[in-house]
């Protein structure tokens, strides 16, 4: 063999021999960072409680009506989950919005009424619970003015 091919061999070698040592320092350095960066995100995504509210608006003929807001600055995907007194999910709907306001309409179905108002991101969920009485006991004043 002639020390030409056995430089370009050694040369070759190096190269590659490099390449490989570069890509195994640097995995774990990429690893971390993208783990740092999930942790920044998972930080971000902590809803308060005040950002959420929930408030009874009252009734209507046949419906009880609620406004629903959610100031949600980082955009993040959220649910809305709406359940009835024996747990079942009766509304659930996805969004993303920053400034969410939504007015919900319930079917009276009963005198007493016990919805769930859940706003729940990737990582957490917030709750509001209410109980609402539909029953109406109407009284009326009758006047006789004539026999």
């Amino acid at each position: 063999m002639n020390t030409q091919s056995v430089k370009a061999a050694m040369t070759k070698l190096s190269v590659v021999g490099f390449a490989a040592f570069a890509m195994l320092v640097a995995t774990p350095a990429i690893s971390k960072a993208n783990n740092d960066t999930k942790k920044e995100k998972e930080k971000v995504a902590l809803v308060s409680k005040s950002q959420v509210s929930v408030k009874y608006a009252g009734t209507n003929e046949n419906s009880v009506v609620f406004r629903v807001q959610f100031h949600n600055p980082t955009a993040q995907k959220f649910n809305l989950i709406i359940k009835n007194h024996d747990g079942d999910v009766i509304y659930s709907g996805q969004y993303s919005d920053m400034h969410f306001s939504k007015t919900i309409h319930l079917l009276k179905e009963e005198d007493e009424m016990n919805p769930t108002f859940i706003i729940r991101t990737a990582n957490q969920d917030i709750a509001n619970s209410f109980t609402v009485s539909t029953a109406t006991d109407v009284q009326k004043d009758v006047v006789v003015t004539r026999l």
